[in-house]
């Protein structure tokens, strides 16, 4: 097959799934430029079976660093070491890992986050309000995933502005950005980054503490080393934060672009739940995975050679008319959307409760303050979408809202 040079711009970025809908319909797979020749996978069924099968379809052998240089990215690399790593292994090494870190990352530790979430939602969410107009994004959304994760991890309320720095720029070291960046301050983040986790981390040794850092160096009895333990924080940042916002972000965009189904929310907030699956589905944060086959194989008829790149198109995946009736339909009441935008099998986000409670808790605290949100003027044509095919979600969303009457 010749390979398809993908159209990603600015333009393509606002919207890409009409595109995707093309590249579904008229290939299950088909090569792309760029990203060395990889093969894109557009279809819901053939992603699933990829995921089920990390023997072929190896995470281990992804590179993690690829919108840098080449010496900068091995700078990049350096600076966590050849760690163990939940996103880049594969069995039985993923499986161990796994475990271990849910043992310390578990469901009743995220419950138990829920009240004290709520309140810091509720106090965000008073500020912005008594504001005509404010920036979702900058005043609820980022800010929110970034202190329950700082509280997660028992970072001091001082650093998380650069625990924000932090995330942003290694998602510029990610895959699959259109834009290019100085490598210079990125690297000289890295390092600051990692120089702040391992003394936490030591420190964490000598005097645990009621973290997910401390329950990590508990459950591992030894055999997460710092540098392990330094990977799966920055994943966990990244996931925890970046994705979370682009969430909430997409949510709000998809209601305010179709106020028959923000009005449903508005009057019927139990909906709440329903609505983040349909944004998840609809227009996910995470856009693409990436993996590398361990052997020569197929999908759906197409031979993939050993060693290619294979490009997992979650949100062209998550409109398949094969799997979903209307799929280009936003609907907050659809019946078990079952998207793919926290991937599947063994690799299935870690952090999804989290990121499912943190939104289901915004948007609920949020319908229950206004009884009216629209853009400001102007707004949804100079929305910004950033650079990354990987992760999606506006830069800022300003925005205008009418408050309920105080009872």
């Amino acid at each position: 097959m010749p390979p398809a040079v993908m159209p990603w711009s600015p333009e393509h970025l606002r919207d890409p799934y009409p595109f995707y809908a093309s590249l579904r319909e008229s290939a299950p797979v088909l090569q792309v430029e760029p990203f060395r020749g990889a093969y894109a996978i557009t279809r819901y069924d053939d992603i699933t079976s990829v995921l089920k099968n990390p023997g072929i379809f190896s995470s281990a052998r992804v590179e993690p660093v690829v919108s840098l240089t080449a010496e900068s990215g091995e700078k990049a690399r350096g600076y966590f070491g050849n760690s163990k790593n939940l996103i880049s292994a594969d069995p039985p090494e993923h499986t161990r890992l796994r475990a271990l870190v849910g043992r310390a990352f578990t469901p009743r530790r995220v419950a138990e986050l829920e009240p004290w979430m709520r309140s810091l939602t509720r106090e965000l969410l008073e500020r912005m309000l008594a504001r005509e107009e404010f920036d979702l994004m900058a005043e609820l959304a980022v800010p929110l995933p970034v202190t329950v994760i700082s509280e997660l991890l028992g970072v001091e309320p001082e650093r998380r502005k650069d625990f924000k720095r932090w995330s942003d720029d290694v998602m510029k070291t990610m895959a699959m950005a259109v834009g290019t960046h100085d490598p210079a301050p990125i690297l000289a983040s890295l390092e600051e980054f990692h120089a702040y986790l391992k003394r936490i981390i030591e420190q964490r040794r000598r005097e645990p503490r009621e973290d997910l850092i401390s329950a990590l160096l508990e459950a591992s009895e030894g055999y997460l080393e710092v540098p392990d333990l330094i990977s799966f924080t920055r994943v966990l940042l990244v996931a925890g934060n970046e994705t979370t916002a682009s969430l909430l972000g997409n949510a709000m965009v998809a209601l305010l672009r179709h106020p028959r189904e923000l009005e449903r929310l508005l009057e019927n907030p139990s909906l709440t739940a329903s609505t983040v699956e349909e944004a998840l589905r609809y227009d996910g944060p995470l856009q693409a995975l990436v993996r590398v086959t361990s052997e020569d194989t197929q999908v759906a008829g197409h031979r993939i050679p050993e060693g290619a790149r294979v490009m997992l198109l979650l949100a062209c995946a998550n409109r398949d008319p094969r799997r979903f009736v209307e799929p280009d339909r936003f609907d907050i009441t659809r019946d078990n959307p079952s998207s793919l935008s926290f991937g599947h099998g063994v690799h299935f986000c870690l952090g999804a409760p989290l990121a499912r409670l943190e939104a289901k808790v915004v948007l609920e605290e949020l319908v229950s303050r206004v009884r009216h949100v629209s853009f400001a003027p102007g707004q949804e044509q100079r929305l910004d979408w950033g650079d990354s095919l990987q992760l999606r979600g506006p830069r800022a969303l300003r925005l205008r809202a009418e408050r309920r009457p105080t009872p």
